[in-house]
C-alpha cells in the first residue's frame, strides 16, 4: 500500500518498521474512502527532509472532502475550486499579519523552504472528521518531534492535537506558538496556554526569530516566479 522509497531519512524512525505494518492493515480493511490518497499519505515528511526542517506547523488531520487533501497540512490540491475553511483564515491572517495576499491554495513551496507542514493523524475516512484518530498516526508524529529536537526550531501548533503532541518541545530553545485552530469553529478561540489563532501574527513572528537565529525569513506569499 505504501511506497516508503521516497523518505529519506525519515525512513529510519521506528513508527516505519514497529507501528505502520498494523496501521496498514487496518487502513485496507477499511471499507470507507480513505483521504489523503495513499500516494499523498507521507507527502509531508518525502517533501522535506529532517536537516532541511526549519518551521514546523503541525494540525490536526487531514480534510475529509475528496479531491482537497494531498498530504501537507491546511494545504488544498490546486485544482479543488470549493470552500478554503481554516486555510481561508490561513490567508486572512497572513494578509492581516504581513500584508501578504495568497491566492495559491498548494503549500508546496512553503515546504520546498523548510517548512515540515505535519497532521497528528496523517489519514481520515471521507466525510468523518478525526475519523482515524484512534488508528495509532500519533506514534509518528511523537517520533518526528523528538528526531527534530537536535536543535532550535520554530513550531507553530495549531489546535488541541498539536498542542498536546508538542508537549516535549521545549520553548526555551525553540520559538513554540500555541494558538487555535483556524478553523472556522477555532479561529477566535483563547485559553490559558494558547492564544486565538486570528490576531496571534504566527508568520512575521516566525520570520522574526528565524532572522535572529541567522535564517532566511519564511516567503509566505505566492510562490516567486522562476
Amino acid at each position: 500500500m505504501f511506497d516508503l522509497s521516497r523518505l529519506g531519512a525519515w525512513a529510519d524512525l521506528p513508527f516505519f518498521k514497529e507501528s505502520l505494518p498494523q496501521i496498514e492493515t487496518r487502513l485496507k480493511a477499511e471499507n470507507r474512502t480513505i483521504l489523503p490518497p495513499a500516494p499523498l499519505i507521507f507527502h509531508a515528511l518525502e517533501r522535506v527532509q529532517p536537516d532541511d526542517v526549519r518551521v514546523v506547523i503541525l494540525g490536526q488531520d487531514p480534510y475529509h472532502t475528496v479531491g482537497k487533501a494531498h498530504g501537507l497540512a491546511f494545504s488544498i490540491t490546486a485544482s479543488f475550486g470549493g470552500r478554503l475553511d481554516s486555510l481561508g483564515n490561513i490567508f486572512k491572517e497572513l494578509n492581516d499579519d504581513l500584508n501578504v495576499k495568497r491566492t495559491c491554495t498548494q503549500l508546496d513551496d512553503w515546504a520546498d523552504q523548510g517548512v515540515l507542514l505535519l497532521n497528528t493523524i496523517l489519514t481520515v475516512p471521507e466525510s468523518q472528521p478525526k475519523g482515524h484518530a484512534k488508528l495509532g498516526w500519533q506514534v509518528l508524529t511523537d517520533q518526528v518531534l523528538r528526531h527534530l529536537a537536535n536543535r532550535p526550531r520554530a513550531y507553530l501548533l495549531w489546535g488541541g492535537p498539536a498542542h498536546n503532541a508538542a508537549l516535549s518541545v521545549d520553548a526555551e530553545t525553540n520559538f513554540k506558538l500555541q494558538s487555535s485552530h483556524p478553523s472556522p469553529l477555532g479561529v477566535t478561540k483563547s485559553g490559558k496556554t494558547f492564544e486565538a489563532f486570528r490576531g496571534s501574527k504566527p508568520f512575521s513572528r516566525t520570520n522574526a526569530w528565524l532572522r535572529e537565529h541567522g535564517h532566511r525569513s519564511i516567503n509566505w506569499g505566492d510562490p516567486e516566479a522562476p
